[in-house]
């Protein structure tokens, strides 16, 4: 079956960044086998001194990850790919805000994301169409 996700996957990541997003994939996967609320306890202690993401580092973290999974570019990789994003992000200093939660109009489905900026990053979806559950912002402390 072909998805919209799999027609565009992203070229022209440099070498050293297809490593980096590559060691945060295998480490999102593992995290992603976690309970919600201990994903929830070691993103919140990785965020610490972080400043937060601007949307192009965000966007540019996901297209990385894109790039360099299968798995994280299919329609049920929403949770590694999220996950796999604030972790790149974390890599380089910044945090964008890590989201879970459902669908705000039917069918019901669960979705994980990432935002910056107040806004979505690499979802496509109206505003609105989606509602957090759980969250983890950037904690940037002085």
């Amino acid at each position: 079956m072909t998805t919209p996700s799999a027609l565009h996957r992203p070229t022209g990541i440099p070498a050293g960044r297809r490593i980096a997003a590559r060691g945060a994939v295998v480490s999102a996967r593992l995290l992603a086998l976690l309970p919600p609320r201990r994903i929830r306890w070691i993103l919140a202690l990785l965020s610490r001194g972080a400043v937060p993401a601007a949307h192009d580092q965000a966007k540019a973290a996901r297209d990385a990850v894109l790039a360099v999974s299968l798995v994280c570019l299919g329609p049920q990789g929403c949770l590694p790919r999220s996950l796999a994003t604030v972790l790149l992000c974390r890599m380089s200093g910044t945090w964008p805000t890590w989201c879970v939660g459902v669908r705000t109009m039917p069918p019901f489905g669960a979705h994980a994301w990432v935002e910056a900026d107040g806004r979505m990053v690499g979802e496509g979806t109206p505003d609105g169409y989606l509602s957090p559950l759980l969250s983890v912002p950037p904690r940037h402390e002085r």
